[in-house]
């Protein structure tokens, strides 16, 4: 159980609660202006003790700088292209901010007008995105629920701040005469806007296909590796979804893709660079895609929204949201709908023309019937 004593400071007298820890170490906690106050203490420890609540006040001064560091090695399952992200975030703004900061210190009012400031651009500092700001806050908040979990910390004071909105970007669809001009102002890279365009695979997956993935008797094109531009380096792992899968070859692709593998061995990979490594991401404005694009005279797009026209144009050629969902290498047709949702509008059209015309041949047999019971 827990002592009190009192002992005299120049200020007055004040109290010190004497106990042990759940692991039978003595301690003590002094301060205490009455003795109300230091029987209090005591009490609400032993409780918390009883609980398997205990937080331990000298481990709620570690600061966040002595957190962040190990946290972020225990990120081993993320993707390079996923775990770059979130330790430029530490690095440029949660250490910056909190790494000085014991834990017990932390409040919810000051995480919130952190979140406000980044938002925002305080203090002469650049205003990033709502998507970055909510990446940084993640990183706080994830290393403190490690702090609540380890018993560091009673719970999370970055919980329950309110974050800013991401607007989502709206898609772009490009139809076939668009992209038909789009694959002739790229030149040499013709027949990789085709295959973007036509086949859904995204920018890493088609610049990391090698010549053994595409079997162009059966029009398929497997996509087993991606191929990821962090900073100056190519990284090349597994898809995104950590799933091989196969996607079908439009038969007017057959030649341009035959063209392609001309001459290369099994291993080469199909679109690469001047080098035979693999192929970068253009660069915006200068790079050769928006140099095609411009040429084009076509709307504003990137690499990635060819992955959305090959969505639409599946759509538009009678493909179901299943199939279209095997192709993109979605997680569910869930997600393919909340994705494309405005893809399927005609669908919906189609839902109420099928509801009216079953209620108009339920109404009418109805009034036969009531016709022939009363002859």
């Amino acid at each position: 159980m827990a002592t009190i004593e009192s002992y005299e400071t120049k200020a007055g007298k004040r109290y010190r609660v004497r106990y042990r820890t759940p692991d039978r170490k003595q301690t003590d906690k002094r301060g205490f202006r009455t003795k109300r106050d230091a029987e209090a203490f005591a009490a609400t420890t032993e409780v918390s003790k009883l609980r398997g609540e205990y937080i331990s006040p000298a481990d709620a001064r570690t600061t966040i700088d002595e957190l962040g560091p190990d946290w972020l090695g225990r990120q081993t399952h993320l993707k390079p292209s996923a775990y770059r992200p979130i330790e430029v975030a530490w690095r440029l703004r949660v250490q910056p901010r909190w790494g000085g900061v014991r834990l017990s210190d932390i409040k919810t009012s000051a995480v919130q007008q952190w979140v406000s400031d980044l938002r925002r651009g305080a203090d002469g500092e650049k205003p990033v995105g709502a998507t970055v700001v909510i990446r940084t806050y993640q990183v706080l908040g994830s290393i403190l629920d490690d702090a609540v979990r380890d018993r560091l910390i009673a719970s999370n004071p970055a919980r329950g701040v309110k974050l800013p909105r991401k607007r989502k970007k709206r898609h772009v669809y490009l139809d076939h005469e668009q992209v038909a001009l789009l694959a002739r102002a790229a030149g040499e890279h013709e027949t990789l806007i085709y295959m973007l365009a036509y086949t859904g695979v995204r920018w890493g997956e088609a610049t990391g296909m090698r010549v053994r993935d595409l079997d162009l008797l059966r029009r398929r094109a497997t996509v087993d590796e991606n191929a990821v531009e962090i900073g100056n380096q190519i990284v090349v792992g597994t898809t995104k979804g950590h799933k091989r899968r196969t996607v079908p070859l439009p038969d007017f692709l057959i030649p341009y893709l035959a063209r392609q593998c001309e001459g290369r061995a099994r291993d080469a990979l199909v679109f690469p660079d001047e080098a035979g490594n693999h192929l970068s991401r253009p660069h915006t404005k200068s790079g050769w895609f928006d140099k095609a694009v411009t040429a084009a005279g076509i709307a504003r797009v990137t690499p990635h929204d060819l992955r959305h026209t090959a969505a639409s144009l599946a759509v538009s050629a009678g493909a179901n949201v299943k199939a279209v969902q095997r192709m993109l290498g979605h997680a569910s047709a869930a997600m393919t709908l909340d994705v494309y949702a405005d893809l399927f509008d005609d669908d919906l059209e189609a839902v109420a023309t099928a509801l009216s015309d079953a209620r108009s041949r339920a109404s009418v047999g109805k009034m036969w019937a009531d016709r022939a019971r009363g002859s």
